[in-house]
């Protein structure tokens, strides 16, 4: 099984409007971590920059316009996918997994993919995707009163994971953290 952890932090929440300017992940094949990364990246030139949202990130707008245009790091990104999936075979195909990915940063990768002319998402990723915090629901559903939210941070400390929250919002960060919940809620293993 091929398995592509990842989350991004974007300009804003309107997958319409903002752009991605850190992508971050690990990729999983047959429950073997083979590679992480942690791409920074010039939003898309069109996309508007909300400062809150850079905020959340802790940037700046001057540094994310001095990251690499999006083009580069897209080519990138898709030379490192061809490592382990052959976009041909319709049956060899990573799953994206994150944390409240389904409702959020899977749609901003696909749009990703389209600002930067490639209509081929699908050749790479399955459809249906692994959402930790839907997995994260049902094991901790008896304890869900008592937590304050069920934000990722939230959610890990819950399980004992240790979190430093200083470097939340930090897409590499928050993907490492998004992989411990994995180990433990899921019955599954990748």
């Amino acid at each position: 099984m091929k398995v592509v952890f990842f989350d991004l932090e974007t300009t804003g929440t309107l997958v319409n409007k903002h752009g991605i300017h850190q992508l971050s992940g690990a990729i999983v094949v047959d429950g073997e971590v083979k590679e992480e990364f942690d791409l920074r990246v010039q939003p898309n030139p069109k996309a508007e920059i909300i400062q809150e949202a850079l905020d959340v990130a802790g940037v700046t707008k001057e540094q994310i316009l001095s990251y690499p245009p999006m083009g580069i790091v897209f080519s990138s990104f898709i030379a490192m996918l061809d490592k382990y999936v052959d976009r041909f075979d319709k049956k060899d195909k990573f799953f994206l997994a994150g944390y409240n990915n389904a409702s959020f940063d899977n749609q901003f990768l696909r749009a990703w993919f389209l600002q930067n002319g490639d209509k081929y998402f699908g050749s790479w990723f399955w459809s249906n995707s692994i959402d930790v915090m839907v997995l994260a629901t049902p094991y901790l559903a008896a304890k869900r009163t008592e937590m304050e939210n069920f934000k990722q941070g939230t959610v890990a400390k819950t399980l004992g994971i240790q979190v430093d929250d200083s470097k939340l919002h930090d897409a590499l960060y928050d993907i490492q953290i998004c992989k411990a919940i994995y180990d433990i809620v899921s019955p599954y293993k990748i």
